[in-house]
């Protein structure tokens, strides 16, 4: 089973819920731009909203390198809202995992993703933040590869 999402350049169409500590389900819709270049290196780009909130957007621009065959994958990442981030991928026959940290943090901020491939164009990504051993925040949400014309 071939992945499509972050292996191949394309646009992704992100929709879900986030929650944190004692709340409730917060809608959040968002797009993820996916894009190689010759040297195998991936740069994605990650746009957040949280319709009929007043909650600020979160925008994430990843820089990173796969080497051809391997399944591991290193990368640097700027977050609007956490800074910088440094992080790490493997790729498995059915699900890509992230795992990052924040650099310069005081409260030892980390986070997680699952990628879950359902078929060549949707995605199910879970994910969490967490400071030192508590986790702040989750978030689960369906991705749908936007097809270009």
């Amino acid at each position: 089973m071939a992945h499509t999402f972050l292996l191949e350049p394309g646009r992704w169409a992100m929709q879900g819920n986030w929650l944190e500590r004692d709340g409730m389900p917060i809608s959040i819709k968002g797009m993820t731009l996916v894009a190689w270049n010759r040297d195998n290196w991936f740069t994605m780009a990650t746009k957040l909203i949280f319709p009929g909130s007043d909650r600020p957007e979160i925008s994430l621009q990843y820089k990173g390198r796969l080497h051809n065959g391997e399944l591991q994958y290193t990368f640097l990442l700027q977050h609007n809202i956490l800074g910088q981030i440094e992080g790490e991928g493997w790729i498995a026959p059915t699900t890509i995992v992230q795992r990052y940290w924040v650099l310069s943090d005081r409260q030892r901020r980390s986070g997680f993703e699952t990628l879950h491939r359902v078929n060549d164009d949707s995605y199910y990504l879970t994910s969490g933040i967490l400071a030192g051993h508590s986790l702040n925040s989750t978030m689960e949400a369906s991705l749908e590869r936007q097809l270009t014309q």
